[in-house]
C-alpha cells in the first residue's frame, strides 16, 4: 500500500472497507446493481461545499454523516428503503488524512445505523474548499413511490419533527445565538432522515424540508396545481426554539436544513397517519389545508391574519 500514489492509498485505507457487495470492493469502474423483483430504484444526489453548508471546523465525521442522512431523507420523503451511494470528495491537497479517516468513520458509523454501503465514486484534488458530492440509491414498491405531484384541495398539511432548529442552530454555530445545551447545534451538524414511516396509501403528495418550509411547501403546490394555507401557532417548535423568542418565526419558517417530512394527507387519513408515525416513533403535526387557489403558499396568525414573509427560504444562486 505504500507504493501506491496518495489518492489510490486513501481509498484503499478509509474507503474501500466501507464498500458493500455491489461495489465490487471499489475494484472495478463501475458497481452492479441487482435486480429487485417488483420494486424500483429512486435515486437521488446532493451536494455539500465548505463554508456554504458545512464550516471549516465542523467535525469531519459530522460532516460525512450529514452528507448522507441530507440524501437519506430524500428517499424517506419517497417512501424508499436505503440500499447504497456513490460518493465524490474534492479536497485540497493539503488535507491531512485524520481528516479522511474520521470523515470515513462517520460514514460507517452511519452506514451501520440505515444499513446501506459505499458502491463507488470518485476522488480529487481542488484548490479548495472542499466539495463532497453523494449520490444515493433506494427501492420502492413498484408505483408506490411518494410523488410531488398528487396534492389535492382539502387535504391536509402535514410535517415531522419540530421546524427552525437547524436554522438557529447555524446561528448558535456562528455564535450569533444562545445555545446552552447544544440542542440547536446538534440538529443543524446532524439532522435526522425521517426513514421507516410507510407512507404509501396514507400521503397524496410529499417531499422533504431542504431550503424553508414555505418555500418548499410552494414546490409542491406548484407541482400538485393548487395553493395552501399554513397556520403560524400549529408549527411544531422545539423547546429550545421556542425559548429563543417569537422574533425567529419568520427564520423557523423559511430557514433551510429541516429536513422534515412534509406531506398531503387527506383528513380521512389522518388517524391512520398518526398511528403509523406513532409506530415509527416519528413526530407528526398538522399545520394547514390545501386550497383550490393558485399556487401560493399563506401563512396567517393566530387571528386569520396573513404574515409577510422578506423572503420563502433559501436560494443556491
Amino acid at each position: 500500500m505504500t507504493d501506491l500514489p496518495r489518492e489510490f492509498a486513501l481509498i484503499a485505507r478509509y474507503f474501500r472497507p466501507l464498500a458493500g457487495p455491489a461495489g465490487l470492493a471499489l475494484a472495478d469502474d463501475a458497481a452492479i446493481l441487482p435486480p429487485i423483483a417488483g420494486r424500483e430504484w429512486v435515486v437521488s444526489v446532493d451536494a455539500m461545499i465548505e463554508g456554504v453548508h458545512f464550516l471549516p471546523d465542523d467535525p469531519p465525521a459530522l460532516v460525512a454523516r450529514k452528507l448522507l442522512r441530507v440524501n437519506l431523507s430524500d428517499l424517506a420523503a419517497m417512501a424508499a428503503r436505503p440500499f447504497g451511494y456513490l460518493l465524490t470528495l474534492a479536497a485540497p491537497r493539503a488535507t491531512p488524512d485524520q481528516w479522511f479517516a474520521r470523515f470515513a468513520a462517520g460514514l460507517a458509523e452511519d452506514q451501520a445505523h440505515f444499513g446501506l454501503a459505499l458502491l463507488g465514486g470518485d476522488t480529487t484534488a481542488t484548490p479548495g474548499p472542499i466539495a463532497l458530492s453523494l449520490t444515493i440509491f433506494g427501492e420502492v414498491a413498484t408505483g408506490q413511490a411518494l410523488r410531488r405531484t398528487g396534492a389535492m384541495p382539502g387535504d391536509d398539511v402535514w410535517v415531522s419533527g419540530t421546524i427552525g432548529d437547524a436554522a438557529l442552530g447555524l446561528l448558535a454555530r456562528r455564535g450569533e445565538q444562545p445555545d446552552p445545551d447544544g440542542a440547536l447545534t446538534a440538529r443543524y451538524l446532524l439532522p435526522e432522515p425521517r426513514l421507516g414511516l410507510p407512507l404509501a396509501g396514507l400521503a397524496r403528495a410529499g417531499m422533504d424540508i431542504s431550503d424553508g418550509l414555505v418555500q418548499d411547501l410552494g414546490h409542491l403546490c406548484r407541482a400538485s396545481g393548487i395553493g395552501a394555507e399554513i397556520a403560524a401557532p400549529a408549527l411544531p417548535l422545539s423547546p429550545a426554539v421556542r425559548r429563543a423568542g417569537a422574533a425567529f418565526l419568520p427564520l423557523c419558517l423559511t430557514g433551510g436544513d429541516d429536513y422534515e417530512l412534509l406531506l398531503a394527507v387527506p383528513p380521512a387519513r389522518a388517524s391512520a397517519l398518526q398511528a403509523a408515525a406513532a409506530a415509527a416513533g416519528i413526530k407528526i403535526t398538522r399545520i394547514g389545508q390545501f386550497r383550490a387557489d393558485p399556487a401560493r403558499v399563506v401563512v396567517r396568525d393566530g387571528d386569520g391574519a396573513e404574515i409577510p414573509l422578506a423572503q420563502t427560504g433559501w436560494s443556491h444562486f
